[in-house]
């Protein structure tokens, strides 16, 4: 009697669940179907957090450009490569003098996260040298848009940022510049650009009363001579380190970086945190290698193999698909605790990106990475049903040429349709 009622129990909680699968797929059909997603290219993927049931889909094998939802993908590196602590600076004493490299950590003086830790170091240092040599990757990622280097989310990449490698000028009433090192080097003058592009001369309009933040360009004399100017004491440079153990100096709370990156979008974060995956790995900082090496060991059971070019998704080659997206969200939401994982992630109607997006009756619904470039809109993350189910979710949405709001809008009601049949 009682494999009876546990069969017909399993029965029921089967058919339950089936019915809830055709409904969404019905509804979803139909949305999907209208005039309104007729021109563009559409990419879906649910599935069950728990049970990994396949939800919904359409051409969730299919490649799309993700824009900001490549940052999915290097929070998965940045968590498998590093500690809980960011590694700041790598170093060697020798007699009297300090030799010490960048790892790419991008918190070093950064206007919102503000880490002081290897400057205070290198204050209690004599002879200082600085090694430059481990540095091979280009400034700007492939695929970058040539006119961006001017504008707050474009910084160039490279071994030891300073102040997020942007100047930072407001008005207080006097003029105020931040590295004070490019204090000379900002006029007060109405310009059609920010900054010139093959120079550091900064442009801030006289009526401008707002924080201006504008990438300057780096090179190994720039950062020395900010340093030097910090610090109060000469520093000097060589190509590498002298042979011997290199220590590590270890800064900032790892996770304070990998909020800022989700929750405001940041690309630099993103494409420095690839530099320091590397950094774990080898002695060299690129890009490239900590791609690699997590697509080859953590990420070989991809369904799709991706084109993956850069951390932050600001290159239009990069190529995921909704079901690469999901795999690695899966693989987050079971290896991370749900309290951690969703305190980085952007939450709807309350945090980061989506404070004003995707709102939740009286608490949020969705846990998302959001990713836009012209034309484009993906949003990829976690569902919290009224059934107190979880779901993991991936929609990419290319080439399309109404709003993004209208956009948002239309996915809104796809989620709404999740949360509430699911």
């Amino acid at each position: 009697m009682k494999k009876i009622l546990f069969i017909s129990g399993l029965l029921l909680i089967l058919t339950s669940c089936s019915s809830k699968k055709r409904s969404i797929g019905k509804q979803l059909d139909k949305t999907l179907s209208a005039a309104f997603y007729k021109n563009q290219f559409t990419g879906v993927l649910v599935i069950d957090a728990e049970t990994k049931d396949t939800i919904y889909q359409e051409h969730s094998d299919k490649y799309f450009t993700p824009a900001s939802n490549t940052k999915i993908f290097t929070l998965f590196t940045a968590l498998k490569s590093l500690s809980k602590k960011i590694p700041a600076l790598k170093y060697s004493t020798v007699h009297d003098t300090l030799y010490f490299e960048g790892t790419g950590d991008p918190s070093f003086l950064h206007p919102y996260l503000k880490d002081s830790t290897a400057l205070n170091f290198l204050k209690h240092q004599s002879n200082l040298v600085f090694v430059t040599g481990n540095f091979q990757d280009e400034k700007f990622g492939p695929g970058w848009s040539w006119d961006d280097y001017q504008w707050y989310y474009s910084p160039e990449r490279n071994s030891l940022p300073i102040n997020g490698n942007v100047v930072m000028t407001f008005k207080n009433p006097e003029l105020n510049v931040t590295p004070i090192y490019f204090k000379d080097s900002v006029l007060e003058l109405l310009h059609k650009n920010n900054r010139n592009e093959t120079e550091n001369v900064f442009y801030y309009p006289p009526e401008q009363m707002d924080t201006l933040e504008t990438p300057f360009i780096t090179s190994t004399s720039t950062t020395i001579a900010i340093l030097e100017q910090l610090l109060h004491k000469e520093i000097k440079t060589r190509l590498t380190m002298p042979h011997g153990t290199k220590q590590t100096l270890y800064g900032i709370e790892a996770d304070s970086l990998y909020v800022r990156m989700m929750h405001e979008s940041d690309n630099f974060i993103a494409e420095q945190l690839l530099l320091l995956s590397a950094s774990e790995l080898t002695d060299t900082l690129t890009s490239e290698i900590a791609r690699t090496h997590i697509l080859e060991n953590e990420l070989k059971d991809l369904a799709q193999q991706p084109r993956w070019v850069d951390g932050s998704g600001l290159s239009r080659y990069n190529l995921f698909t909704p079901q690469n997206m999901v795999t690695v969200l899966d693989k987050l939401y079971t290896e991370i605790p749900q309290e951690r994982l969703f305190t980085i992630f952007p939450a709807g109607g309350l945090s980061g990106t989506l404070k004003d997006r995707f709102i939740g009756d009286d608490k949020p619904y969705i846990y998302a990475k959001s990713g836009s470039l012209s034309n484009n809109y993906c949003l990829s993350g976690y569902l919290l049903a009224n059934s107190g189910k979880t779901l993991i979710f991936s929609f990419m949405n290319n080439h399309f040429k109404q709003s993004s709001s209208d956009e948002r809008l239309q996915l809104e009601k796809m989620l709404q349709t999740l949360r509430d049949t699911y």
